[in-house]
């Protein structure tokens, strides 16, 4: 009787997942300018996210002049021919809403949520400051501090920070992503006014732009108001083709330890190359993003059942894969030792661990299990436009399609635990690894 009341449970919880993961209601377009465009339907409130990527990050910079990408994301917050510094973000407050902007490797985003009626206006901000910006010394000056301060808060002052730069330097040997998205302080130093303006007058154009609408709209009036706003914008003939360095072969595992006094906690990270989503071929990257899920996704996960619980060696395990890339991304491990378990006990019992989840192969429960959660964290995130509005923006952004994050799910669903042990065994190979080590001033390394 237990039995058939567990059952019918799961079965309650089964099917309304299976009933409600439906593809988005999703409408696709490009302007005559050369903008894409991409509206997902919402009508349960009225609600609208606006937001306009540009396939320009800091991996698109030119070299000598790191952390161009974000401090130009700074300045479109100043004046522009119709409106003053700080009018727009005034405006979206005085109309009920929200924004802001962020910057990552390959891409920029400037976003607005606010009533569905106010659609409109977001539009004609935005189309202002995409066209017209206007700077001052004093606005680069200003701005060039404040970049400079953030910086300050976030990585200097962060021995966490400063060892994931030269873990992540340590890793691209000759790609952009080895660089830091706000940028070398040295360099970040001398940014000035031609380097903002080369970069926005380069990248930001309406055919280096993906407009992204989520919410209460109906896909033609986006269409009409995107033609007013967006349309009469000319594209850049002269945008250059994406091209970057890529990677050479990496033969070497390479180490790295780094010392600091405030460091509360040591830890270790390792990282691998590993290949990242493509449009059309995602089955990989499918299979390595369970593997971080089934490795160090949680309190359950292996490698915390195996060196947290069973032999108390660490007190928190992870395992991280970032698949939506243009180019090659990382899979990572991360472990803290326990008390009286230094790094290198720590380092041993991890790589034994790992040895172990891909010779015993993948656990059918454990998988099933996170693949349920994984559909349930689908449908949860269709109610919320942000996220909606992110997942296609930062795709389409990084070289995939429509088409590739609605398969995305499913994919994912299929993949079988020999895929997951051959992804691993393909990925995580020592001669693409960096394995660093974070430590007080004052410890040894043995």
């Amino acid at each position: 009787m237990i039995r058939s009341l567990a059952r019918a449970a799961a079965l309650a919880v089964t099917l309304p997942l299976a009933a409600a993961a439906q593809t988005d209601d999703v409408t696709t377009f490009t302007l005559d300018n050369g903008m894409e465009v991409v509206v997902v339907e919402d009508h349960r409130v009225p609600v609208v996210q606006h937001m306009v990527w540009y396939r320009a990050g800091s991996a698109d910079e030119p070299i000598g002049s790191s952390g161009v990408a974000h401090f130009l994301e700074h300045l479109l917050f100043k004046a522009t021919d119709d409106m003053e510094a700080g009018e727009l973000s005034a405006t979206v407050a005085a109309n009920g809403g929200r924004d802001n902007a962020f910057t990552s490797y390959d891409y920029t985003a400037y976003f607005q949520r606010v009533a569905a009626d106010r659609l409109g206006l977001m539009m004609e901000m935005e189309a202002d400051r995409m066209r017209d910006i206007r700077l001052t010394e004093a606005d680069i000056a200003t701005e060039r501090q404040v970049i400079l301060e953030e910086r300050n808060q976030r990585t200097e002052n962060n021995p966490r920070a400063l060892f994931g730069e030269q873990l992540n330097a340590a890793q691209y040997l000759n790609h952009r992503y080895g660089v830091p998205i706000i940028g070398w302080r040295h360099e970040m130093e001398t940014l000035d006014m031609e380097d903002a303006l080369s970069f926005y007058r380069t990248y930001y154009a309406p055919n280096n732009a993906i407009l992204v609408v989520t919410g209460d709209v109906d896909p033609e009036e986006v269409r009409a108001l995107a033609e007013t706003h967006y349309g009469a914008i000319p594209a850049n003939t002269d945008l250059p083709p994406r091209v970057r360095s890529q990677e050479p072969p990496q033969t070497a595992e390479r180490r790295l330890t780094f010392r600091d006094a405030r460091v509360a906690q040591p830890y270790l990270q390792r990282s691998y190359l590993a290949p990242e989503r493509d449009s059309g071929d995602q089955k990989t990257a499918a299979a390595l993003y369970l593997l971080a899920q089934l490795l160090g996704g949680g309190q359950t996960s292996y490698l915390n059942q195996k060196l947290q619980f069973d032999s108390n060696t660490v007190v928190y395990a992870g395992a991280f894969y970032r698949g939506t890339s243009l180019d090659d991304t990382t899979f990572d491990l991360i472990v803290v030792p326990a008390e009286g378990v230094s790094l290198q006990e720590a380092e041993e019992a991890m790589d034994r661990a790992v040895a172990d989840f891909l010779s015993e192969g993948v656990n059918q429960e454990d998988l099933d299990r996170i693949k349920m959660q994984l559909r349930a964290e689908q449908i949860y995130e269709r109610d919320d436009v942000d996220r909606i509005g992110n997942r296609y923006g930062r795709a389409l952004a990084s070289g995939l399609r429509v088409e590739d994050v609605q398969a995305w799910p499913e994919l994912v669903q299929n993949v079988s635990g020999e895929q997951i042990i051959a992804a691993g065994r393909a990925a995580l190979r020592p001669e693409v690894s960096v394995t660093g080590w974070l430590m007080r001033d004052e410890e040894v390394t043995q």
